[in-house]
């Protein structure tokens, strides 16, 4: 499964680092900086669809520049592009894909259930062939449901409950748990599995590589990146916070402060805590978390911190998250921390 992965994305090294498709804030720069190191970088979802189409040419141009990837190229880039499904225009999404055949198309968050990824993963493969398709899940019950599919995927990513961003509201379990059920589940389906959701350093590779994982993804992570898209003060956030079981937290609170509705109902977002959520455990009404939260709207990077009121999607990981560095040297760093860990554990004989 290892050699036949490396063969369909020859620039990656071992192990297979991936950077989450985080909306907005993975952008192209970032995607190719993680590709550049030898990983895999995935362009999250934009505003609208249309702004992926736009994240696709510029990582392109990117790439163009970039003498150290083109030779290890076929038909795509070496870049990934997501979409979240309840909300993305597939119409739209399936022409830039056709344009710019990115290698990977990462799908997640269907409104009417698993077989909207059968309708995704078609139109996609019959635009761009060589384009595999990666989808998200959180549960055991999405696993099976996938095997039920007509087009299964090439790449099935197992997020655990201690992700950032919108994860499963109430059915999540933690990834030391979910990972090797479903892994056994899937076992006769040959699909390799990623591991994703608290995964920030090389103790978290190897730890989901011992688990029978055929990569990682990091999201929480790379918001630490200088080519994140991200204010100053939410980065600053990020690399602040500690103890993420007691400073972050499921809620929809604040995507209800920054009007973001639609999700379905099965998930839900983790956020670094901030007075905006304090004051509404406390009962301060609604309408004044939303007068207070539009003016810190208008502070900057001040909107963010203890004392901000600004959404700060992170994960549980935010304590081993000690500064902000370039997405390449990250990538090498925590890959070179794995191999150390894997190569103690497993010594060899002479």
């Amino acid at each position: 499964m290892a050699a036949s992965l490396l063969s369909r994305y020859p620039w990656v090294s071992g192990p297979f680092v991936v950077s989450a498709p985080m909306k907005v804030m993975s952008g192209p720069a970032l995607a190719v900086a993680v590709s550049r190191a030898g990983g895999l970088g995935f362009i999250g979802p934009g505003a609208k669809t249309q702004d992926t189409s736009d994240d696709l040419e510029k990582a392109s141009s990117l790439i163009r520049q970039e003498a150290s990837i083109i030779p290890s190229l076929g038909s795509t880039l070496p870049v990934g592009i997501g979409y979240q499904l309840w909300a993305d225009d597939i119409t739209v999404a399936v022409a830039a894909i056709q344009k710019y055949k990115p290698c990977a198309a990462w799908l997640y968050a269907p409104r009417q259930g698993p077989k909207e990824y059968d309708d995704w993963s078609s139109k996609i493969r019959q635009a761009s062939p060589d384009t595999q398709i990666w989808i998200q899940i959180g549960t055991l019950k999405e696993a099976k449901e996938l095997l039920q599919n007509r087009e299964r995927p090439d790449i099935v990513v197992v997020q655990g409950a201690e992700s950032g961003g919108h994860g499963r509201a109430k059915d999540g379990m933690g990834l030391m748990a979910l990972f090797p059920e479903v892994a056994d589940v899937m076992a006769d389906s040959k699909i390799p599995l990623f591991a994703a959701g608290g995964i920030a350093d090389g103790r978290g590779i190897a730890a989901a590589m011992c688990l029978g994982a055929s990569g990682v993804v990091l999201g929480t992570r790379f918001l630490a990146a200088n080519e994140a898209r991200i204010s100053r003060g939410y980065q600053d956030e990020v690399v602040r916070a500690v103890d993420g079981a007691a400073s972050t937290t499921r809620t929809l609170l604040y995507n209800q402060l920054r009007g973001t509705f639609g999700w379905p109902e099965e998930y839900s977002p983790r956020t670094i805590l901030n007075k905006s959520f304090v004051e509404q455990q406390e009962g301060k009404p609604f309408d004044e978390l939303k007068r207070l939260h539009d003016e810190a709207v208008k502070t900057g990077d001040k909107g963010w911190g203890p004392e901000g009121r600004l959404a700060t999607y992170a994960g549980a990981s935010v304590g081993l998250i000690h500064g902000v560095k370039g997405a390449e040297d990250i990538v090498n760093e925590i890959r070179g921390d794995a191999l150390g860990i894997i190569q103690r554990l497993c010594p060899q004989k002479d």
